[in-house]
């Protein structure tokens, strides 16, 4: 019987096969992941790559936090960071789990065969009868390269990161929300802040979960309490929301407000020790009104690391403060947003008191500008998105004044002159503080200071970047300030030797917004001309003053040059000239009159041996110890006597607290008291 068509096909045979029909694709399900599972699985955006990186940024987040809450509360910041070594065993009973021995060897990555360690015997036999033969033969050898017995990977190292500080403390009921819930907290406004994720401490949390499952410990009190907070806690990664584990008032004895976290992670010290210990120097030089006290802790006590970073300087930098926006640097959802926020009621108020640099004045004409459907009682929540558009054009089309920068609190020259004199000893040190510039709407400065050598500093340029007063110590050369110390500036015409010299270059620059490059924040990019510019202009201001001091100092060696010239040819000097007068003496005996009054009393002192070879060259020396005292003097008057730099003591006074004012200098500071 004779089928027609596909329709009347009879249904597949099961016991012929599978049928060839694809199956139902099933449909696609929506999900969200939390703010804090997008960090956990993208790490590297918060400086969190590997684990030694985890490390660096872990004292890094916790260090800064501490000065922004010591100077949010105008108190000297005193920072203490402890390091301590966990070893296998330590953490397998933190975490309750009893060490356990190897039982199949051959299940273990770094297990080796018996044929390929005899391989790699005769490999390293081979290369030890190559390393005699050459030695018997007198050719250079070489250190053999350390042969690896087992290919496996290197075991997790833990550490326990310790931070405390001095600061503001934190409410009691606020502490699990501070720390356990990503992307939240209080650097959100515009303002010059050292960090803008609101992540800090958190991210060291989602890191501590994720390597070691160790919850992170709080201690923090405020002035005035009589009870100190612990709160012990993680994060719950997917609902981004803290998970306590312990939360309660503990009484204390001890008036001490501030924090105290503690939080355990896997880490290594040995390939990241030096950037920590850097950051650690340079975050004293750009804040040497804090005191710092960094520690490492080893089971092997040579491995230990104590180092005190001491005050300098009780001048503190003023507190940044917040400001509103420019108009040239807002974009549309910004103006929307600010539109749904605003307690203005009409546009006229709106646009005067929502941004800076629009006057009552000029709002009107800007809103007359705006076309027949805006008039200034208008309702702002009225506006339509059209509307806004062409708020937002007019913005990007009108000219304004440049915001000023009464809102950014820099290190200020006397600051970065003390932190660069007490880190580094250089011989000579310019500073320089440039005044308000502008990119894209957003106010910056930048300050520089360049010095001219030092204890432990390199030969050659030795670059230090801050951005809002942190060390930038990754990406370095990309940065603005690389790329402008090294192709920008002629550093022979001011008499200094770029290759040869000690040469430190510090540049810190502060703004509302940080034009960084890459997730990361480690360095702002060559691109924006503002910024170059000005970086340009202050290392080339430093350098000029340093100029007129390296002259000055070669000026004086010259004249030392000439002094022990002088003195080295005083004894043939002195009999030179003492037998010229003998024999004008012998002379003047036999012809009379030859001579004026004062030569000839002069002729007969030395015929007399009044005047004898010992009592000019005593003349002659005396001559010259006059001149370069002189010369000495001259040169101190100008430049100012340079002293070994000394470590400042301060003692409380026992009465109540003195108020004085600070007036600034870039030199020194003039403290009234009032």
């Amino acid at each position: 019987m004779e089928t027609t068509g596909g329709s009347s096909e009879s249904p597949p045979d099961p016991k012929k096969g599978k049928s060839k029909t694809p199956r139902k694709a099933k449909e696609s399900v929506l999900k969200q992941k939390s703010p804090a599972e997008f960090f956990a699985e993208n790490k590297h955006i918060a400086g969190f790559d590997n684990p030694g990186k985890c490390l660096y940024t872990t004292v890094r987040e916790l260090v800064e936090n501490s000065l922004d809450s010591a100077e949010s509360i105008s108190e000297l910041p005193v920072v203490e960071v402890t390091i301590e070594e966990i070893g296998k065993s330590k953490y397998n009973s933190m975490i309750g789990l009893v060490d356990r021995e190897r039982v199949d060897e051959a299940l273990y990555d770094d297990y080796e065969t018996a044929k390929a360690r005899e391989k790699r015997l005769s490999k390293q036999a081979r290369a030890q009868e190559i390393q005699t033969k050459n030695a018997s033969l007198g050719k250079k050898v070489k250190e053999p390269p350390v042969s690896k017995g087992m290919k496996g990977r290197a075991e997790a190292s833990f550490y326990k990161v310790t931070c405390k500080d001095n600061g503001r403390g934190m409410p009691h009921d606020d502490i699990p929300n501070m720390f356990g819930r990503v992307l939240s907290g209080t650097k959100y406004g515009l303002k010059q802040t050292r960090g803008k994720f609101g992540l800090g401490a958190k991210m060291a949390l989602i890191w501590s979960k994720m390597s070691t499952g160790l919850p992170i410990e709080i201690l923090s009190s405020m002035k005035g309490q009589n009870y100190v907070s612990f709160c012990r806690l993680d994060i719950d990664i997917h609902r981004n929301i803290p998970h306590i584990h312990v939360h309660e008032k503990r009484d204390s004895k001890v008036r001490w407000h501030g924090a105290e976290i503690q939080v355990v992670i896997e880490g290594n010290w040995t390939t990241y020790r030096s950037k920590i210990l850097h950051y650690m120097r340079q975050i004293a030089v750009i804040t040497p009104y804090a005191q710092f006290l960094f520690k490492f802790v080893s089971d092997v006590p040579e491995k230990n690391v104590t180092i005190r970073f001491a005050r300098r300087t009780d001048v503190m930098p003023p507190v940044p403060l917040e400001t509103k926006h420019h108009p040239s640097s807002v974009d549309l959802l910004l103006i929307k947003r600010l539109i749904t926020e605003t307690s203005k009621q009409n546009l006229l108020q709106f646009l005067q008191h929502e941004f800076v640099n629009i006057p009552k004045s000029y709002a009107e004409r800007l809103i007359g500008e705006m076309g027949p459907e805006f008039s200034p009682k208008m309702a702002a929540k009225s506006l339509t998105s059209q509307q806004i558009v062409r708020i937002h054009q007019l913005f990007r089309q009108a000219k304004f004044d440049d915001p000023s920068g009464d809102c950014l609190s820099p290190a200020g020259e006397y600051n970065l002159r003390l932190g660069i004199i007490k880190e580094l000893h250089p011989d000579i040190v310019a500073t320089y503080s440039g005044s308000a510039q502008v990119f894209e709407g957003h106010p910056f400065i930048v300050e520089a200071g360049v010095s001219v050598g030092g204890k432990d500093v390199k030969h050659g340029l030795n670059i230090f970047r801050f951005a809002n007063r942190i060390p930038l110590l990754f990406e370095q050369g990309a940065d603005v300030v690389t790329r402008t110390a090294l192709k920008r500036i002629n550093w022979s015409s001011y008499k200094i030797n770029h290759t040869q010299d000690k040469i430190g270059v510090f540049v810190s620059v502060v703004s509302t917004k940080i034009p960084f490059k890459g997730t990361g924040k480690e360095y702002i990019g060559d691109d924006i001309s503002e910024i170059a510019t000005a970086v340009k202009s202050a290392i080339q201001q430093c350098c000029i003053q340093l100029k007129s001091k390296i002259m000055k100092k070669m000026q004086a060696r010259e004249q030392q040059e000439r002094k022990r010239n002088l003195n080295r040819y005083i004894p043939d000097a002195t009999g030179a000239v003492y037998d010229v007068l003998k024999d004008m003496a012998q002379s003047h005996v036999s012809k009379k009159k030859r001579y004026d009054d004062e030569d000839a009393e002069l002729l007969k002192k030395v015929s007399s041996r009044l005047i004898t070879k010992e009592t000019l060259r005593e003349k002659l020396a005396q001559h010259v110890e006059q001149v370069d005292y002189e010369m000495a003097l001259e040169y101190a008057t100008q430049s100012g006597v340079s002293e070994e730099p000394r470590e400042a003591m301060y003692i409380q006074s026992l009465e109540a607290e003195n108020k004085f004012i600070d007036l600034h200098s870039p030199i020194f500071v003039f403290r009234l008291f009032q």
